[in-house]
């Protein structure tokens, strides 16, 4: 239904006293005409000034000098406007050859350009044979695979910065592709499901064109810190409230992540050869009011984007009054290969129309200078050297300059030598009040993360059926259904005292009576970390007070120390240092062998191997291989938290999705280096959650029977950054705890072949003596590691310290009148 006149004059004067709009009065006001139409420009126009200022340049209007380079034209998708994609007949090869890449990267720097727009179609490998083919002749696994080589030919031999546009991503394929571009982008386009699932619709047939999918890759674009370029595509079918919405999506998440860099309002422009020829092109007016309605929606700081040339030269200036703030890329040399028909305008002529409407025209680099200026988390250091060659202090392009070619990959350290320390002194008092000073922005909108959060801590309790299921446990424990395993997870009472027993009866079944420990050290080698997780305190930035970053030697003089203590282990993880050499992992391990050669290494989380991985640019198999060979001997299967991911986006900002958790312990098993397994409960999940994650850890085993043991980790709230904001509850109960170490054992029931996890490890840091006794007899078998010290609970604002004497866990023991051995890192005798 149309807006009525009534309509759109109360949404033009809510618009013009700066109240926020709902989607109904923004689709009111995409239909505004004539005078109103003139009244919301100005209203757009004013929060465009008023940004520039705050941004500190103040009647500036940006471009990026270019290259548009498209890598393929093939594609997998079916769009009924696109006149990109074509068929394998049409072109004289699947992909564009290197020396086709390169010879366009330095014509345009030799013309000043900066940027290096990868364009191309969505994983045509799917769809095309001979794109497969190509691809395998070549050496290349995938299109982004080798998207990602072409890049780093491009920064090394022009320096352009490339500026990637391959549709879909992956939070994997994004992460492998941040350290060579310091950009991307994906156009959101529209958020109607109508226009995707209706037969004749622009969309229908186009697997990527799902608006659930694409809000995904925002979203994961926003998690990982990439600037990210979107926008909407208008006119393509789409109502004006659907038209809304989109822009309201994109707010959205621009709210919520910070990343979205520039949105791009494009019109559609009707074209030969394609199902929409004889659609018509968005009127001017529809154009304007569209630019107009999403920068008083978005605001003020966001940066919005109308391509030059997609209409004429002469209604430019319209495009100005309505908003824009910025042309995007503009090329000297290659021609908008996604509409041929519509040629660039000259700088010069931009540079005049701009001008006349009382700007100035001044070019940036691909990625926006707010970025630029900023840095961490957004840009990969491999680039910095890249965006100092080019940007101005301000973060803007200089002018005049000439991109050449400068190293991607920073030297490895030399052997031994380590990384400069920034702050070798442990805490070892723990905090629990202080916290990062850029609490406030660097965790997300707090308001969406609660927000996000409301309702996932509702619980399910248990009724009358909790008996029948526990009648069920006791006659095939690994083959309770979902609703009996919550009605025992969710048990109180004598029920819970009941499900204890049973689950001390399994375990002495199982493993016996003994209570294993293994003599280690944890070495936290740093706590400079950019992922923004917003339960851990542990986390700094290389300028708090409290950031260390340990050198090789330092590991190695630790490693030492503990062995010569009687360890048998060292465990070593840190935060994701965006500084870390490439070689860091391996030359961890390294030294840490060279110097005690026997010392079981087990290290680095399932995060650290994939930013790891994605630094050397291997996959995470031949990472871990890799690992391996230089020493590695198993991993920490931390970094699960839940694996729900739901409850992982509202727990972190930036870390891995449930199914690369899952990937990369699989993968580690296949290739020989079985994990420990954990689970962070008690903030912001559920019962159903911690069922659900048994399960998953459960289906993993039965596939590689690589897990040593499962170690439930009670959430510590002190210091937590999630808690400190209200969000999450102050960990788990009593009853919680042992309803969750007594159900693993349950539900993990079993041998190892049949999917069962023998050994249930509980946290002394965490629960203290009494807690650990307690859970000792509700189905734990092992009370974990000496430690020696242990900084990221007790930073956290764990108050049990930080590390056990043998005597001190035989105590533990004697307590409940169990034996207590020692045991190796895979639950062996130590033959020391």
């Amino acid at each position: 239904m149309e807006p009525t006149p009534a309509q759109i004059r109360r949404a033009l004067v809510r618009a013009e006293r700066g109240a926020a709009l709902d989607v109904e009065e923004a689709a009111a006001l995409l239909a505004a005409r004539d005078e109103s139409l003139d009244r919301l420009c100005a209203v757009a126009a004013r929060v465009r000034d008023a940004g520039l200022v705050s941004a500190g340049r103040p009647g500036v209007v940006t471009y990026s000098p270019k290259v548009f380079i498209p890598i393929t034209r093939l594609c997998r998708d079916r769009c009924h406007y696109c006149t990109f994609v074509t068929v394998p007949g049409k072109l004289s090869a699947p992909y564009l050859s290197p020396d086709e890449i390169l010879a366009v990267a330095r014509e345009g720097a030799a013309l000043g350009c900066l940027e290096a727009l990868f364009t191309l179609g969505d994983r045509p490998e799917d769809r095309w044979p001979e794109a497969r083919v190509w691809l395998d002749e070549q050496g290349y696994d995938s299109t982004l695979d080798y998207v990602r080589a072409m890049a780093i030919r491009v920064l090394e031999e022009t320096g352009l910065l490339p500026h990637l546009n391959p549709g879909v991503m992956s939070w994997e394929e994004m992460t492998r592709l941040k350290p060579v571009s310091p950009s991307m982008g994906m156009m959101l386009e529209t958020t109607s499901r109508r226009l995707f699932e209706t037969k004749g619709e622009a969309h229908f047939g186009s697997p990527d064109k799902d608006p659930a999918i694409r809000s995904r890759v925002l979203e994961d674009a926003g998690r990982l810190s990439i600037p990210f370029t979107t926008g909407l595509l208008v006119g393509i079918g789409e109502t004006l409230t659907e038209r809304a919405e989109t822009i309201f999506e994109l707010r959205r998440i621009a709210k919520h992540y910070g990343s979205v860099q520039e949105v791009i309002v494009q019109n559609f422009r009707a074209k030969p050869d394609t199902a929409m020829r004889h659609a018509d092109d968005l009127a001017l007016a529809d154009y304007r009011a569209a630019i107009a309605v999403s920068r008083i929606v978005l605001g003020p700081t966001m940066r919005i984007q109308a391509p030059p040339n997609l209409v004429d030269t002469a209604e430019c200036r319209s495009l100005l009054d309505a908003g824009v703030d910025d042309w995007g890329g503009v090329s000297p040399l290659t021609p908008d290969h996604v509409n041929p028909e519509r040629p660039w305008p000259s700088i010069e002529r931009l540079r005049t129309i701009t001008a006349e409407a009382g700007f100035e025209l001044a070019p940036r680099l691909t990625v926006h200078p707010h970025y630029v200026r900023q840095r961490t988390p957004w840009i990969d250091p491999r680039l910095d050297a890249h965006l100092d060659a080019l940007a101005l202090p301000d973060g803007l392009a200089r002018i005049g300059v000439r991109p050449v070619g400068l190293p991607w990959q920073e030297p490895d350290a030399s052997e031994g030598s380590g990384r400069t320390d920034l702050h070798t002194t442990i805490d070892t008092e723990g905090r629990t009040a202080d916290r990062r000073d850029d609490f406030d922005s660097v965790y997300g909108d707090w308001a969406a993360v609660a927000e996000s959060a409301a309702g996932l801590s509702v619980g399910t309790h248990a009724g009358s059926e909790g008996y029948a299921a526990l009648r069920a446990a006791e006659r095939d424990p690994a083959g309770l259904d979902d609703d009996q395993a919550l009605a025992l997870m969710t048990a109180e009472g004598d029920l819970l005292a009941e499900v204890c027993r049973l689950a001390d009866d399994l375990r002495r079944d199982t493993v016996g009576d003994d209570v294993t420990y293994v003599v280690n050290r944890n070495i936290n080698f740093t706590n400079i970390c950019y992922v923004g997780c917003r339960f851990c305190a542990f986390a700094q930035r290389k300028t708090d007070a409290d950031a260390f970053s340990l050198s090789l030697d330092q590991v190695a003089d630790r490693a030492q120390e503990a062995w010569e203590l009687g360890a048998t282990e060292v465990c070593m993880q840190g935060g994701i240092d965006p500084d870390l050499p490439a070689s860091a992992y391996f030359d961890l391990v390294s030294a840490v062998k060279q110097r005690v050669p026997d010392m079981h290494v087990h290290a680095f989380s399932p995060m650290e191997i994939v930013s790891g991985a994605a630094r050397t640019g291997l996959s995470i198999e031949d990472f871990l291989i890799k690992a391996r060979e230089a020493g590695l001997d198993t991993i920490p299967g931390t970094a699960a938290e839940i694996l729900d991911d739901e409850i992982r986006w509202v727990l972190t900002k930036g870390k891995l999705p449930a199914k690369t958790w899952i990937e990369v312990v699989t993968t580690a098993h296949e290739v020989g280096l079985r994990s420990s397994s954990t689970m962070m409960y008690g903030h912001v999940d559920n019962p159903r959650h911690w069922v659900q994650h048994l399960r998953v850890l459960r289906r993993i085993q039965e596939r590689t029977g690589g897990f040593t043991e499962f170690v439930p980790l009670p959430f510590v709230h002190t210091s937590s950054p999630i808690y400190l904001a209200g969000v999450a509850r102050p960990g788990p109960t009593l009853r919680d705890n042992l309803a969750v170490h007594a159900l693993a054992r349950i539900m993990l029931h079993g041998s190892i072949e049949t999917g069962g996890i023998h050994n249930i490890q509980t946290s002394w840091v965490k629960l203290g003596v009494d807690g650990t006794r307690a859970m000792l007899q509700a189905g734990a078998n092992d009370v974990g590691g000496t430690l020696m010290e242990e900084t990221i609970s007790r930073m956290a604002g764990s108050e049990h310290g930080s590390a056990k004497t043998v005597a001190e866990l035989v105590e533990i023991g004697a307590g409940i009148d169990r034996p207590v051995v020692e045991r190796t890192t895979t639950y062996g005798r130590p033959a020391r």
